[in-house]
C-alpha cells in the first residue's frame, strides 16, 4: 500500500509557491492558483491528495507508477516509446510545465548500457519562477541541455551520490545549471545529506537546513547568494 502523508493543502498566495518535501523524490508543488503537482509520483511515497498533475521518471518503480488514479488530469511521463524521446508542454491555469529528455543507465560497470531519453527534468514555471525537478539524472548536462533549460532559479537535486550522479558531477550540473537555490532529495540517509551539503559549503554556497518539510518560494525571496535548502521528509504529524 502507499505511503500516504495528509499533507493540508492550500492555495498558495499571489505571487508564492508552496513546495512540500513528500519523500524520495516526490515534492508536492501549490501554485497560487491552487494548481496540484506531485513528482515522480509512484506507488510507495504520495501526498494525501490526488493531484491536479503528475510527473514522473522510468527508472526504477519509486519514481513511477503504472496505475495513477484516474482523476488526475494530467499524466506526464518522463520518457517516450519506440525510441523518441517524449515532449511535453503544458499550461493549467498559472503553471507552465516542459521538459527536457536526458539519459539513464541500465546496470552498473562494464554491463551497463545507456537507454537514451528515458528520463526528463520537468520545468514547472509558475509565479514568476521556474523551477526544475532533475529527476534521476545519470549524467552532466550538454550545452544543448542548458539552452533548453534556460533560466531555472530553483532546482530539485538528487544526491545521492550512487544511484544517480556521482558528487563531483552533481555539484558541476548545479555550478552549469546556476539557479540561486538548491533543494536536494534522493539523498537516502542522512550521512549521504550531509556529504553533499558539506561539499556545497566548500564550494562557496550558503547551507540551510528546515525543521519542516514545506517551504514558500518566490520571485522576491529568491537568495542574493547560491544557496543549498535542506528539508525533511513529510511526516504524518507535519501540518
Amino acid at each position: 500500500m502507499p505511503a500516504r502523508f495528509v499533507v493540508p493543502v492550500q492555495a498558495a498566495e499571489e505571487g508564492q509557491v508552496r513546495l512540500t518535501f513528500i519523500g524520495h523524490a516526490t515534492f508536492l508543488i501549490e501554485s497560487p492558483a491552487g494548481v496540484t503537482i506531485a513528482t515522480d509520483y509512484n506507488d510507495g511515497v504520495r501526498p494525501s491528495i490526488v493531484p491536479d498533475i503528475v510527473t514522473m521518471n522510468q527508472a526504477h518503480s519509486t519514481h513511477f507508477t503504472a496505475y495513477p488514479e484516474p482523476e488526475i488530469r494530467h499524466v506526464l511521463r518522463g520518457w517516450g516509446e519506440d525510441g523518441r524521446p517524449v515532449q511535453h508542454e503544458v499550461t493549467v491555469r498559472d503553471v507552465w510545465i516542459r521538459n527536457v529528455t536526458t539519459n539513464i543507465r541500465g546496470g552498473f560497470g562494464a554491463s551497463a548500457t545507456i537507454q537514451r531519453d528515458m528520463n526528463s527534468i520537468f520545468v514547472f514555471e509558475v509565479a514568476e519562477l521556474c523551477i526544475a525537478h532533475l529527476g534521476h539524472l545519470h549524467h552532466p548536462l550538454t550545452a544543448d541541455h542548458l539552452k533548453a533549460l534556460g533560466r531555472i532559479d530553483v532546482v530539485l537535486a538528487p544526491v545521492d551520490g550512487s544511484y544517480t550522479l556521482n558528487i563531483d558531477d552533481m555539484i558541476g550540473v548545479l555550478k552549469d545549471i546556476g539557479a540561486p537555490l538548491v533543494i536536494p532529495m534522493h539523498y537516502f540517509t542522512r550521512s549521504n545529506l550531509e556529504r553533499f551539503l558539506g561539499r556545497l559549503e566548500e564550494d562557496g554556497y550558503a547551507v540551510q537546513s528546515s525543521d519542516a518539510p514545506v517551504v514558500t518560494l518566490s520571485r522576491s525571496r529568491l537568495p542574493a547568494v547560491r544557496t543549498v535548502l535542506a528539508l525533511p521528509e513529510f511526516q504524518e504529524g507535519d501540518r
